[in-house]
């Protein structure tokens, strides 16, 4: 048996953005350089970086760990504040900011820039990764190759996402998986036909595929949302029109974890030539893991 076929891991990744209106780690700039993470006793924390081409100071504040979804609430969030202070007229508080926060101890995180403990335990970190690539692994433009600069501040656990493969089909590689936060399904209420989550609790898989028919190297292959009430997702790597299906030779899952906490990501091989004996193995894999979910059925 192949074990390499899935693979259920729950590795925490770093601050970044979805599409439409959700939040999670909180998106600060794009592109940024020379990043400095500063937090002090209030909760506050300060980021210097640089980013065309000037350098900022932005402060933020009010929001640690998550809500889990709730249509009638809205989603944590962080304020900020680009002008280096608290208001008009204290426009440089950044120059008198005293960091208190010690060097971070909290658990290894994906695309991870920068983090530190406070000293209340809690922690901070940024994380940077483009999220915005196209799919299908055509070549980005400009803005979407851009680095998505996020910020996360939490106390918990970190969100969990897992992710089994096998095959749709006997053919194509097909994933399949949940992510969860503090046991709790993770996922929104409003979306768009195409995918694009319109409230704070919608959260998208992005998924990239490495060494495929797109090209050496990792592209991005497609995104798609966590299913409503169950926080589950399934995907098959099929052809897209004139585009190849994107089967490589490794997958990589990257999800924005809820509310104000880290982003998260897996990696895992992909499972190779169609297995008849394992394939019934890991149906009764994807049926313990997504259940009932009219969306995933086996194939």
């Amino acid at each position: 048996m192949r074990l390499r076929a899935f693979t259920f891991v729950a590795v925490v990744a770093v601050a970044i953005a979805t599409t439409g209106a959700a939040n999670a780690s909180q998106l600060i700039d794009r592109n940024a350089k020379d990043v400095r993470l500063q937090v002090n006793a209030r909760g506050q924390a300060l980021l210097t970086y640089r980013a065309r081409g000037k350098v900022w100071h932005v402060l933020a504040w009010g929001a640690q760990n998550a809500r889990p979804p709730d249509a009638g609430r809205p989603q944590l969030k962080f304020r900020l504040d680009y002008s280096g202070g608290w208001g008009t007229y204290r426009r440089d508080t950044w120059k008198t900011f005293r960091n208190t926060c010690q060097p971070y101890t909290g658990p290894a995180l994906a695309w991870f820039v920068a983090g530190c403990t406070a000293s209340d335990g809690s922690f901070w970190a940024l994380q940077a990764w483009q999220r915005g690539l196209p799919d299908y692994g055509l070549a980005p433009n400009a803005q979407q190759a851009a680095w998505e600069l996020r910020l996360a501040h939490w106390s918990t656990p970190l969100p969990v996402l897992t992710i089994g493969l096998d095959w749709a089909y006997r053919r194509y590689d097909h994933l399949f998986g949940s992510l969860t936060y503090n046991g709790i399904p993770v996922f929104g209420f409003h979306s768009t036909s195409t995918g694009v989550t319109l409230d704070r609790f919608g959260r998208n898989v992005y998924v990239d595929t490495l060494d495929s028919a797109y090209g050496s190297g990792w592209r991005r292959e497609n995104s798609f949302l966590t299913h409503r009430g169950r926080g589950t997702f399934c995907y098959g790597f099929y052809p897209h029109g004139v585009r190849p299906p994107g089967t490589g030779m490794q997958y990589r899952a990257t999800v924005i974890g809820p509310g104000v906490t880290p982003d998260v990501m897996w990696e895992g091989a992909a499972p190779g030539p169609y297995n008849s004996d394992l394939d019934r193995q890991l149906t009764g894999v994807q049926l313990t893991l997504v259940g009932s979910d009219p969306l995933c059925h086996p194939v």
